[in-house]
């Protein structure tokens, strides 16, 4: 099977109302290109989920701008002034969620577990609406596994199969949510032969489709 696809098939992949994972930390590792696609596309009505909203013209901040997201689940919203006032004024639902408990639920979702138990929020408004479990006398929040439709990734190397490298930081979110989405979508900055399989970080098996090199 042949998963290197171009623009137009990646663009027939995204639908109104989906849910969408991204790599990246303050866009870092964010498929940038995929980004600038989807919003020539127009469709609507989309869940993010990943660290951040990104910034007003850059990353995923550029769906926010184009009125294309309707939820946002994120570890902070910070860099997007335009991404808080769209929340202020009711018009984006966001979901705050500590960091490591984000990546922990994605991770839990890969793993075909049904959630995790973490102490993280315990006596704060994290708590509101979790069950809460105490073990050994420690109380913990259990936080259920969260997972998407499509994950949009950020690979240095691909492989004609699929297999992925990643290049330093921008590493980040990219390996994890590459295990915890139906259909998982890789843009690669360089397409090669053939990637050691001592130095594959994401397996070809995960990897539904690729796009990169002379197709961008």
């Amino acid at each position: 099977m042949n998963k290197w696809i171009d623009k137009k098939t990646f663009q027939s992949l995204i639908k109104d109302g989906q849910r969408i994972m991204f790599g990246g930390f303050l866009t870092c590792g964010t498929p940038e290109k995929f980004i600038d696609w989807i919003v020539e596309t127009n469709v609507k009505d989309l869940t993010l989920i990943g660290n951040d909203a990104g910034y007003p013209d850059k990353g995923v901040g550029k769906l926010i701008a184009n009125n294309q997201v309707k939820h946002l689940i994120a570890t902070h919203i910070g860099t997007n002034p335009y991404a808080g006032k769209l929340m202020s004024e009711g018009l984006l639902k966001v979901d705050l969620i500590p960091q490591g408990t984000l990546i922990e639920q994605i991770r839990a979702y890969g793993a075909g577990l049904g959630g995790i138990l973490t102490p993280t929020g315990v006596h704060t408004v994290v708590e509101n609406g979790k069950q809460k479990i105490e073990i050994q006398g420690k109380t913990y929040l259990l936080e259920e596994a969260l997972g998407a439709d499509i994950a949009l990734v950020s690979a240095y190397y691909a492989d004609v199969l699929g297999n992925l490298t990643y290049a330093k930081t921008a590493r980040n979110f990219n390996p994890i949510i590459a295990t915890a989405a139906k259909q998982v979508i890789a843009l690669a900055a360089h397409k090669v032969e053939h990637i050691d399989p001592e130095s594959v970080i994401t397996p070809h098996i995960f990897v539904d489709y690729v796009c990169g090199g002379d197709l961008i």
